[in-house]
């Protein structure tokens, strides 16, 4: 309102939405048609730059510093620029700069040189070829965050979970606009950085202020099978240490059932990480990415037999590049050479020594290629310990496998079920912690908001994510849901490859360009 005043302005109608853009168009001198660019996502964020950039410089503020602060918190500099009685309004900038350089356009083209020298000593407009780099790195600054916030993001694969299709050191694309753009929630954060400082080994944002959680529509809907990229769901709590993070609810869960370390058989590093180590929040955009594919949508009804994943009774179509584990037995060491170059990895190389290999495998008769006395057979995994898979109930899940899961029923917005106390173990996160609910089970009754309810509606669509290296997968069988508001977009294609993510070991040429939806 001060501004409007200032510039001689209704200031009433700064309080008016959509009549306030166009006055503010009078006042810089811009066609007020243009505020219709406001309207558009995306487009808007720069058109609302521009804009607050020459409010400001139609008050004669026209320093860096005037021009950086309109860019990262219009409200704070156009409050400073209405306080100060010496701020006047000197006239649409966008008008007057034209004015100005028509000017010198003129004595150029006149061959006035003594106008023409008078006229760039007194530019106001005139910058400096020092800042004229900063302010071109800061737009290539801006401009590639805003690429990465709202359309493409560059994505790693660091572990071996989806191998058989995508292997570790693989670079995407991913697109955020095939499923919808998701606008950010977190606002305070460093650009180009996820949710960690190199080196520092920090967060790198602020929880506060926070925006709520919005999706624009979507150009495709999650299809089953789709490779997709998620915020995983249980790294809302997290420890960070400089190796990785660890979700807490996975580091706890062995303790539940084991009276010691030394009874539970794993390494006292993971108990000093429990119990060393800084406990984080983190908001649900700032939570680490997984890539994994959606073998399960909303509505679906999903069970696994024998490593088989059936969607309401049918068996599901499985992936060309889905991988199992195997006991290879040989009297002669395998060619390590050749299984590189299958993309096969093996994950505990002391049982080389023991006359067999522990191989995750897509295609079993290549290794039986390797020699006559090939013996393949097929492993099965059991969980860890009771309480390993989700829903971490050893009352009514207890029998449950990696291989052999279910039946149980994946919700979507709408959809309402019959609250028990089998099936509240499988839905409490999803009503408490993904649709923030109060939930308390009371003599066996479920109490949600202080209200008993004996059925719960859902709030919005959720899906069922898997590794195609399927037992070499921490997934949807370990930490359940995954909400649609966790997820962040669609793998495109893979730009650049180095052999197990390390450059010194080569690069995948062959790799460059290939689809990331080969299945």
């Amino acid at each position: 309102m001060p501004l409007f005043k200032k510039a001689g302005r209704d200031p009433q109608k700064a309080l008016i939405p959509g009549v306030n853009f166009v006055e503010w168009c009078h006042i810089i001198g811009k066609n007020p048609k243009e505020a219709l660019w406001l309207l558009f996502p995306i487009v808007n964020i720069f058109t609302f730059c521009g804009m607050a950039v020459d409010m400001v410089r139609s008050f004669n503020k026209l320093s860096l510093a005037d021009t950086a602060l309109a860019v990262i918190y219009a409200p704070l500099k156009f409050f400073l620029v209405g306080k100060n009685d010496k701020d006047l309004y000197v006239g649409p900038t966008l008008k007057l700069e034209k004015e100005y350089a028509d000017s010198i356009q003129k004595a150029t083209e006149e061959n006035n040189t003594y106008e023409l020298k008078r006229l760039n000593a007194n530019n106001p407009y005139a910058k400096s070829s020092g800042r004229e780099w900063i302010e071109a790195m800061f737009f290539a600054i801006f401009a590639a965050a805003f690429i990465r916030m709202f359309l493409i993001e560059a994505y790693v694969i660091p572990t071996s979970s989806m191998e058989g299709s995508l292997l570790v050191g693989d670079y995407l694309f991913v697109s955020k606009a095939h499923y919808g753009i998701r606008t950010p929630m977190t606002v305070a954060q460093i650009p180009l950085l996820h949710n960690t400082i190199p080196i520092l080994n920090t967060e790198s944002y602020l929880e506060s202020p926070s925006l709520p959680y919005f999706r624009l529509p979507a150009l495709t809907p999650i299809k089953r099978n789709d490779p997709v990229v998620f915020n995983v769901p249980e790294g809302d709590s997290i420890i960070l240490t400089k190796e990785r993070s660890f979700n807490i609810g996975s580091l706890k869960r062995p303790f539940e059932y084991y009276k010691s370390i030394n009874e539970l058989g794993i390494s006292n590093y993971y108990n000093s990480i429990l119990n060393n180590g800084t406990l984080i929040t983190r908001p649900i955009d700032k939570r680490d990415h997984y890539i994994k594919r959606c073998v399960g949508v909303a509505g679906d009804s999903l069970q696994i037999k024998d490593g088989q994943i059936y969607i309401n009774g049918q068996p599901n179509p499985n992936s060309n590049t889905m991988q199992f584990s195997y006991k290879v037995t040989s009297s002669s060491p395998l060619n390590l050479n050749k299984l590189d170059e299958w993309g096969v990895s093996i994950h505990d190389h002391q049982l080389q020594e023991k006359g067999y290999y522990n191989l995750n495998l897509t295609q079993v008769d290549k290794i039986k290629s390797l020699g006559g006395d090939v013996q393949v057979e097929r492993l099965y995994k059991q969980a860890q310990f009771p309480g390993e898979l989700y829903p971490h109930d050893t009352t009514y899940y207890g029998n449950w496998t990696a291989d052999n899961y279910g039946p149980f029923f994946i919700p979507n917005k709408g959809a309402t079920i019959n609250l028990t106390p089998q099936n509240m173990a499988m839905y409490l996160r999803v009503i408490s912690a993904y649709e923030q609910n109060k939930v308390e089970m009371k003599d066996g009754k479920v109490f949600i908001n202080d209200k008993e309810s004996t059925t719960y509606t859902f709030k919005q669509n959720y899906y069922w994510m898997m590794g195609d290296n399927r037992h070499n997968s921490e997934d949807s069988r370990y930490w359940g849901f995954v909400p649609e508001d966790h997820i962040v977009g669609k793998p495109l294609f893979i730009w650049f490859s180095t052999k197990n993510g390390n450059m010194k070991e080569g690069i995948r040429w062959n790799r460059i360009f290939n689809s990331a939806y080969k299945m």
